[in-house]
């Protein structure tokens, strides 16, 4: 079954992890993705697989803390495709790891412009055209960091929070136009970051991961594709009825 048959999705962060299997799974069912990145090369790779597998697929440079970018790529992706049905704000970055006290402004407000301020632009550029077919849904791409709390990378739960309030303030605004806006907050997933992470650890990768697989309760971190499903549900005329809700992927961990 074509679960997005025909609907057309932007992808910010598509080039890999989350945003890449987000993105092969929406073609395998159906929709013409826009690949959205700044990793030019990976991108741009990704749309070549896609369309050469037989999907529909284009890459965009998009740094979506840049508003005339935004807005550029954003009507050339209706005028290829034909309309904007469902938008992924997937791109976020960690930011640094530090106290309150010791971070930067500069520090602070760059991660701010990506995880929130990008979360804002490509909303905002979207919406036009999903309230001129009279439907459309938004996912914007959280944390369990959104949820609770950590004790590490101050700026990232903060903008995680918002993202989360932020869907649920736009999910009010938006229901009389048929534009559903919900977030979703995974766990720790295994993407190159978290894999870079482990190779990294004085402790060792094993040892990292292993102390990541003790925080959820089902054993172990999930894959890419583990969310990918989540964003495919909620993109689907599936959850018609699912907006301002928040869809926690997390192997158990917020539920102590």
């Amino acid at each position: 079954m074509k679960r997005v048959d025909q609907k057309v999705a932007v992808i910010t962060g598509a080039a890999c992890g989350i945003g890449r299997a987000t993105a092969l799974l929406l073609v395998r069912e159906g929709a013409k993705v826009a690949v959205t990145d700044i990793n030019d090369k990976a991108g741009s790779d990704l749309a070549d697989e896609i369309n050469a597998s037989g999907g529909v697929a284009r890459y965009w440079h998009l740094d979506t803390a840049d508003e005339d970018n935004v807005q550029k790529v954003f009507t050339e992706v209706a005028s290829e495709f034909g309309s904007i049905d469902v938008l992924i704000n997937n791109a976020g970055i960690a930011g640094v790891d530090k106290p309150t006290h010791e971070i930067s402004k500069k520090e602070w407000e760059t991660l701010m412009s990506v995880n929130v301020t990008g979360v804002f632009l490509c909303t905002k550029h979207a919406i036009p055209y999903m309230q001129k077919a009279s439907a459309g849904s938004i996912i914007n791409m959280s944390s369990i960091y959104g949820l609770v709390g950590a004790a590490d990378l101050p700026p990232y739960h903060a903008s995680k929070g918002a993202v989360r309030l932020m869907s649920k303030n736009d999910a009010l605004i938006y229901a009389k136009d048929n534009i559903r806006v919900n977030s979703i907050h995974p766990g720790f997933i295994m993407t190159p970051l978290v894999q870079a992470l482990a190779e990294e650890s004085p402790d060792g990768a094993a040892a990292f991961m292993s102390q990541l697989d003790s925080l959820h309760p089902i054993g172990h971190i999930g894959e890419p594709d583990d969310i990918a499903y989540g964003v495919l549900y909620l993109a689907s005329d599936e959850s018609r009825f699912v907006t301002g809700t928040e869809l926690v992927i997390d192997g158990g961990y917020t539920a102590r």
